[in-house]
């Protein structure tokens, strides 16, 4: 899947009044543009800022905000106040507002030019009030934005609209968008399951479930060329295990493993699905377990989860379009066991089959190896250990009253030991503040045990993205006590209860 964040538009809206004169307008709308032009030029922003022409008055500023909200490209509103605006002229719009609002706090001139600053100069650069005039109708209005402060070409600056436009571009990529589910939730799991008309409602993608029959129609479909195309690929792209080649014991399941990523493929293709998700319990027709298709899918930008987790696919794509272009990649991910060293505390983390390639050092293996669960014929996967670094998990559940996305922020650890009994991709990493906090506060947050695990994401990523779908964030990180976070997610509950 394409994902090109230079396609999307972010609009650089500048605000004014009419009691200036207009030579000071003609200068308020130079140095927009101006503005907006940087911005757009910096490599570290990667979507479209486009220059709007400066809103004087409540019909302009309402014009420019609606026309925002069905521009299909346009994923979010930058707003910067260079002289005073009345910020009641900004009531309507920003009622109407539905695309994501970044406010940019500065001012054109990074310094106060001491000796020639003159009356005239003072008239033109008032920011500084300015945009606290327009914080409060914001803040008034109970809208949820970000707020970056910083002279416009201070690199800090530059990183955190980066971040904001990353942001809004995975939310942009959630409208509309459509998750397949194929047959149920795992028996009895309450985690993984959830209320999916509320998600349509909040998020704005909608998950339907597609019957596995449905899929193995298209499966069985598949042609010998399609098939000995994508064999030819694993070859060029992986190594393969001595049993799994041309001739040997498990070539024909290798075969099978093929024919399902091809047919797979097509199904979410031709029903234009931004991610999907299945369960062992439900695999009627299918001869094997997708596990190397899943792991293929993913790697080029589907989002996935295991057991007919429907929201992890929809945060695990997301992750993916903010972090386009990025070093790194986000993954599905399960903590699957423990190491307990006083000493040495870390997470294992693994799926049965389906974890996401790009996370790997140096080049997979296709295997297959029997499966214990699910009933089906041995299943090819991708076996490799995953790569460290500074790194985070994040898990969005449903509460009930409310939807919470959970952050830990984890440093990936590097696998060094042989672990020649445990044929599936391997994740080790290190929760923060340490293993026993942070273990108990994911616990009492109610996390989940399927994580969106990034490596190319901070925190920031997700407080931002959480801001734009008006979730609860929760994160877990360096400074965290168990005691603190307690009274957090009580404080939170009674928030989000009132506001219901």
């Amino acid at each position: 899947m394409n994902i090109n964040l230079k396609e999307l538009e972010v609009w650089f809206v500048v605000g004014s009044q009419d009691l200036y004169g207009e030579e000071t307008l003609k200068q308020v709308a130079a140095h927009a543009e101006e503005i907006a032009h940087y911005l757009n030029a910096q490599t570290l922003i990667p979507v479209t800022v486009k220059y709007k022409p400066i809103v004087k008055n409540t019909d302009e500023i309402y014009a420019t905000l609606t026309a925002a909200n069905s521009s299909a490209n346009c994923i979010g509103i930058i707003t910067w106040m260079h002289t005073f605006s009345p910020a009641k002229m900004w009531i309507r719009g920003l009622k109407a507002l539905q695309k994501p609002l970044l406010h940019l706090h500065t001012q054109y001139n990074r310094d106060i030019p001491w000796t020639g600053i003159d009356m005239d100069f003072m008239n033109l650069n008032q920011s500084a009030h300015g945009d606290r005039e327009f914080g409060h109708i914001v803040s008034r209005l109970k809208i949820g934005r970000k707020v970056v402060t910083g002279h416009w070409q201070d690199t800090e600056v530059l990183e955190r609209i980066n971040v904001w436009c990353r942001a809004a571009a995975g939310w942009h990529d959630w409208q509309g968008a459509k998750f397949a589910r194929f047959g149920d939730n795992m028996r009895y799991v309450a985690v993984t399951d959830g209320d999916k008309v509320e998600a349509e409602t909040q998020f704005g993608f909608s998950v339907n479930t597609y019957a596995v029959g449905d899929l193995v129609e298209v499966i069985n479909a598949s042609t010998a060329d399609e098939i000995n195309a994508l064999l030819a690929e694993y070859e060029a792209n992986y190594e393969l295990a001595d049993n799994v080649k041309a001739g040997a014991e498990f070539h024909d399941n290798l075969i099978e493993a093929a024919k399902i990523e091809v047919g797979l493929r097509k199904f979410l293709k031709q029903g234009s699905f931004k991610g999907f998700t299945d369960t062992f319990e439900d695999l009627h027709g299918l001869v094997q377990l997708p596990g190397l298709a899943v792991q293929r899918l993913m790697a080029e930008g589907y989002g996935f989860a295991g057991e007919g987790d429907w929201k992890t696919p929809a945060l695990v794509r997301a992750c993916k379009v903010m972090g386009a272009g990025l070093v790194g990649t986000t993954a599905f991910m399960e903590d699957y066991t423990y190491h307990f060293d006083p000493q040495d505390a870390m997470v294992l983390g693994s799926h049965m089959l389906e974890v996401d390639p790009a996370l790997a050092v140096g080049k997979p293996r296709i295997e297959v190896h029997p499966l214990g669960i699910g009933g089906k014929a041995d299943p090819a996967r991708l076996v490799f250990n995953g790569q460290s670094g500074d790194a985070l998990n994040a898990s969005l559940v449903d509460m009930g009253t409310h939807f919470r996305l959970i952050v830990n922020k984890v440093l990936g650890v590097e696998v060094q030991a042989e672990l020649p009994n445990l044929p599936v991709a391997r994740v080790l990493w290190k929760p923060l503040p340490d293993m026993k906090t942070g273990c108990s506060a994911w616990i009492l947050a109610g996390g989940a045990h399927h994580t969106a695990y990034s490596l190319c994401l901070t925190p920031e990523y997700l407080q931002d993205f959480a801001r734009m779908a008006g979730i609860e964030y929760v994160l877990i990180d360096e400074d965290t006590t168990v005691a603190k976070l307690e009274n957090q997610l009580k404080w939170n509950d009674l928030y989000y209860l009132l506001g219901k």
